[in-house]
């Protein structure tokens, strides 16, 4: 809780057992699509119990307590999507994630809501081939978000989100009344092979230009109801002055927002004033990469709320927008199961 108000984190990832990624190698190593055997009777991937999945997501609630989080979306880990495997694994693989984020959900109602993995394919010619599965996920298991990649092939072949592409996605999404969370994923860049967890990379750049191709476009002019977060503050900063052509010169305050999910104090102080606190909502990604020990608090770098607290240039009205109405006011279910 923050002054009295549950805190909501936009930003989180499904905690599982290590080995129900045996389900994965199995498909990728067949190259067969395999059925999902969570919520089956029989044994889960590699021989993992449902006890086990249950205490992952305990200690899961665990963590978000030790970092005064209420309520929480948790969607697939993004680094695992994977989204350059043979196009024919791919919806199965979106199924066996969205059946782990739903039963984390089932096992903690009050604390966590489902945003789904989508079967994204760089190469097809829109995304009505997503749409299935988001039905699925909304229709069936209640998930209040879905998440999407610039560029789920990681060769920046992939449509800009501009494009009439995704299209398909915004139009379902706008109906639905759920917004779409940026984040990027895995980038097959020859460079990056160098840098440990070069993902992070991909990352940056595509959340990055998403910003720029939403923002320049006219999407949320077709699509005048669709929300959108994109995560990590937005991947990237602008470096011009926001009355400079370069920066797109419209109200997008009711559409784009930005998470967060930057650990580094100027990073994520430079970040908040540019973005706006209207387009700001919480967001840690905890547990995810936040791991690192800050050495003046002695606590992990996703431990945001004491930090967001400290800006001193932050409004007492500014920082409950940011930890609990700007979240609600997105995604608005948050705000009831942590009512």
């Amino acid at each position: 809780m923050y002054d009295n108000l549950p805190v909501l984190d936009v930003h989180g990832h499904v905690s599982t057992p290590q080995a129900a990624n045996y389900h994965l190698v199995r498909m990728l190593a067949t190259n067969t699509p395999i059925a999902s055997p969570i919520g089956t009777s029989g044994p889960g991937p590699a021989g993992v119990t449902t006890e086990e999945f249950h205490a992952a997501a305990r200690k899961h609630v665990q963590y978000l307590d030790e970092r005064t989080i209420d309520a929480q979306v948790i969607g697939p880990r993004p680094f695992m999507h994977l989204g350059w495997m043979q196009p024919h694994l791919a919806p199965a693989w979106a199924r066996f994630v969205n059946d782990t984020i739903h039963q984390q959900v089932r096992f903690f109602p009050d604390r966590f809501l489902g945003a789904a993995q989508l079967p994204q394919l760089s190469e097809a010619p829109d995304l009505s081939n997503c749409l299935n599965e988001l039905n699925r996920c909304v229709g069936e298991y209640g998930f209040v978000a879905a998440y999407v990649s610039p560029d789920p092939g990681g060769r920046r072949m992939t449509p800009g989100m501009h494009e009439p592409y995704w299209y398909p996605l915004y139009a379902q999404a706008q109906e639905l009344g759920i917004p779409l969370i940026v984040h990027g994923t895995n980038s097959l860049d020859p460079r990056f092979a160098v840098v440990p967890h070069n993902y992070q990379l991909g990352f940056i750049t595509e959340q990055y230009l998403a910003g720029q191709f939403l923002s320049h476009s006219d999407v949320f002019e077709r699509f005048p109801e669709l929300k959108i977060i994109i995560c990590h503050c937005g991947g990237a900063l602008d470096r011009f002055i926001p009355t400079d052509h370069h920066i797109a010169q419209k109200d997008l305050s009711e559409n784009l927002f930005y998470d967060t999910c930057g650990y580094d104090l100027p990073f994520l102080e430079a970040a908040i004033k540019q973005r706006g606190v209207p387009q700001l909502v919480f967001g840690t990604e905890a547990p995810g990469s936040g791991n690192a020990v800050r050495p003046e608090t002695g606590r992990t770098s996703d431990d945001l709320v004491p930090v967001i607290d400290g800006f001193d240039f932050l409004s007492a009205q500014d920082k409950r927008a940011i930890f609990h109405a700007n979240p609600a006011k997105v995604i608005p279910a948050l705000a009831k199961i942590a009512g």
